[in-house]
């Protein structure tokens, strides 16, 4: 889990999976929302497919990225759980 808190910790792998929230998007596509040189950005698709919140599909040239639901649900689910645990501990 603390893999899925390092890759949301960042602005810009939050932007990438706001955009993956949408439709799924080529990693051309992707680029086009940042000004940010190409090999940055793979750098985070690298920490967002490491922490298992987006997959990508990969087609002659072409790389399709999609959101993996399932495990950013889960680790939204664990967040609020911790705050509400540590919430009643302080009372």
């Amino acid at each position: 889990m603390n893999g899925v808190y390092k890759a949301l910790s960042d602005p810009t792998r939050r932007r990438i999976l706001e955009l993956l929230r949408r439709r799924d998007m080529t990693a051309g596509e992707l680029a086009d929302h940042f000004e940010l040189a190409k090999p940055t950005l793979s750098g985070h698709f690298a920490v967002l497919k490491e922490a298992d919140l987006i997959q990508a599909d990969k087609v002659a040239t072409t790389i399709t990225y999609r959101l993996n639901v399932s495990v950013l649900e889960e680790a939204l689910l664990a967040l609020m759980t911790t705050f509400k645990l540590g919430k009643g501990a302080k009372k």
